[in-house]
């Protein structure tokens, strides 16, 4: 099956997309697209990959679904298109991002700037109806999103995991603690984001921990 995503994904995954689940979940895809309006627009569908290559990853941040409103999703885990208001949780990260690093916070909620430093921003389910928060969920997504946390944690170390809440926790229990930094707290969410999402100093610990490994730090 030929999937347009980037290259050094490809590779990694190809035995992904042969297998039966895979070939279920696209036509399952394919046909919602063509009955339903469905976020985030096909091409942006696998652009948290597009974006940041398997060779460059350095952080994987794990979200759940992409945002089921209009014009929101653009394929990265908690980012917006440019002119889109900033979600609530993502306000959270900017305000831990500000206490943390003294970040000013920004007028935009589009931050694939992070992946293209090697943030991995993903979601464990890829697309969603609009509206319907986690539509999309149990046909197949989370097993191939499961995949890809399992070939990093794998083949490579000293990724650093940041683990938001008891979902992410759940989905990264795969990743071996020896070979990679995981960080865990709360999630952003307003319902918990005081629960120990903020303070936690996540971003700083991360550039520490990639500065002791002499790998280059995340422009936040």
């Amino acid at each position: 099956m030929d999937v347009k995503i980037e290259k050094s994904w490809k590779n990694l995954l190809k035995n992904e997309f042969e297998k039966d689940y895979f070939v279920k979940l696209t036509d399952f895809v394919r046909n919602e697209y063509k009955t339903q309006t469905i976020y985030p627009p096909g091409k942006d569908i696998f652009k948290a990959f597009d974006l940041c290559p398997a060779d460059n990853v350095k952080v994987v941040i794990i979200g759940q679904d992409p945002y089921h409103g209009k014009g929101q999703a653009h394929g990265l885990c908690f980012s917006v298109k440019d002119g889109v208001k900033i979600p609530p949780s993502l306000r959270n990260i900017y305000k831990e991002l500000y206490n943390d690093i003294g970040k000013p916070i920004p007028e935009t909620g589009n931050i694939e700037h992070w992946a293209k430093q090697g943030v991995l921003m993903l979601n464990a389910t890829l697309t969603v109806r609009a509206g319907q928060a986690g539509s999309h969920q149990g046909k197949g997504w989370e097993t191939f999103t499961d995949a890809v946390i399992e070939k990093i944690a794998n083949k490579k170390e000293n990724i650093v995991f940041l683990l938001w809440g008891n979902y992410a926790q759940k989905k990264g229990q795969i990743i071996n603690s020896e070979k990679h930094y995981i960080l865990k707290s709360a999630h952003p969410s307003p319902f918990s984001a005081h629960n120990g999402f903020f303070g936690n100093k996540h971003f700083s610990k991360t550039n520490e921990f990639l500065k002791s490994k002499g790998l280059t730090e995340i422009k936040w």
